[in-house]
């Protein structure tokens, strides 16, 4: 006889240690892309109580970027700005190893013709949809994602109902599936939110459960709708700072490295995840580009109504631009008549996977990448917004597109699936 399984995916906030320094990471690469669109730029980021350490690669013609400000400028943003934290934008030190880009590298990616530039290098990645929520995202997932976004506003509201909040967190969602797939409830929700010191321990315990009771969960549900609403039932196991106390946190607490949220930055342990990080590196590198790609193919394929959950793996190798294979995985839940490996033989063929027509597509070259170094890369609302740019040494403004491999534009495309 069949029964009911549990499935979790944590989310963290963005005043985690390892996003502080995704953040960075993607602000530096930003700068880059502002000035110059060619720039190639591999940077890391490591931080720790006081101290941000940046290394990696970059090739630019013409850009400079002011890494003190643009670090420190992060660091203000997510909320790190008093002394007491022991990591704050005014006093931490910065230190950059970034040098210049390996030219053994820069040959298999620069081409005559723009369209064969290679890729970056080799590797798998991975795009996954499922039609379980809105933005055809794994439920658990979402709702991690979510309640730390929710968090975060409740943080910088002015007055805030949670003043005690600091900038670091995480969460973690438990659902509850039939033996078919299906969500039955919402079964754990663990939160763990760095607070300010308070007097006694126990009232301050008493404090933050109940305002992620009656303040947090219940803006999420709103958030939610009422389909997700209704899973949240009196039988909810919460846990909110399990250890007790959450004073020292952020960088101080831990140190943080780009890269290490990998799992958070995609689907949340659903699906797959190829080899590498996405964040500090430009789109010839197919770890970002491709990864990007697969989503919107899987997503698009979903809402088509080809199948109910989608897995696409595209490989790459190391300065040739057509991926080396593709694959496709439906997991007995689709609707078309082709079977998987025709369908991962016509997305060849409806889709130009070259490097540099995804990087065309979803305009990589443009400083859209800092907004998706925390709370994930996928299942964002796409946008468009006014972004000051430099060309050609002269100050612009253009209308960019953030989040555009989340665009359902290929739905009708995909039809011809069925």
């Amino acid at each position: 006889m069949k029964t009911n399984y549990l499935f979790t995916s944590e989310s963290v906030s963005e005043g985690h240690p390892d996003k502080v320094a995704d953040q960075i990471s993607d602000a530096i690469l930003d700068d880059f892309m502002r000035q110059d669109p060619a720039s190639h730029v591999a940077c890391e980021t490591f931080v720790s109580t006081g101290l941000v350490v940046l290394g990696g690669e970059v090739s630019s013609a013409d850009a400079y970027v002011d890494i003190q400000k643009v670090v420190r400028e992060v660091i203000r943003r997510i909320g790190y700005t008093k002394s007491e934290y022991k990591f704050d934008s005014e006093s931490c030190a910065v230190i950059s190893a970034i040098h210049e880009q390996s030219a053994d590298i820069a040959q298999g990616v620069n081409k005559a013709d723009i369209l064969e530039q290679g890729a970056g290098d080799q590797g798998i990645m991975f795009g996954y949809a499922c039609n379980e929520t809105a933005d055809y995202m794994p439920l658990p997932l979402t709702l991690a994602h979510k309640a730390l976004m929710i968090l975060a506003d409740i943080r910088r509201e002015n007055p805030s109902p949670m003043p005690y909040l600091r900038p670091d967190a995480k969460s973690q969602f438990t659902i509850e599936y039939s033996p078919e797939g299906q969500a039955v409830r919402v079964h754990t929700f663990v939160l763990s939110t760095q607070h300010d010191e308070f007097d006694e321990e126990k009232a301050m315990q008493r404090r933050i459960r109940e305002d992620v009771k009656n303040i947090l969960i219940p803006r999420l549900k709103e958030t939610m709708g009422p389909k997700v609403a209704a899973l949240f039932d009196d039988k909810l196991i919460l846990h909110v700072n399990p250890t007790g106390k959450f004073v020292i946190g952020g960088p101080h607490g831990d140190t943080g490295l780009t890269g290490r949220k990998i799992v958070v930055d995609t689907y949340g342990g659903r699906g797959a995840h190829g080899g590498g990080a996405f964040s500090g590196k430009d789109a010839s590198k197919v770890d970002r580009s491709a990864a990007y790609a697969a989503r919107y193919i899987a997503k698009n394929m979903v809402a088509a109504g080809v199948a109910d959950e989608i897995l696409v793996q595209l490989s790459y190798a190391i300065g040739i631009a057509e991926p080396v294979s593709i694959f496709v995985n439906t997991f007995g839940k689709s609707h078309s008549s082709l079977d998987d490996s025709e369908l991962a033989q016509r997305i060849g063929s409806m889709f130009d996977l070259r490097p540099a027509a995804i990087i065309e597509k979803f305009g990589l070259r443009n400083p859209i990448f800092e907004p998706t170094a925390a709370y994930g890369h996928f299942g964002r609302t796409p946008y468009k917004a006014p972004v000051e740019l430099v060309r050609s040494g002269k100050k612009i403004t253009e209308e960019l597109q953030f989040f555009g491999w989340e665009l359902l534009d290929s739905v009708e495309l995909c039809k011809s699936l069925l």
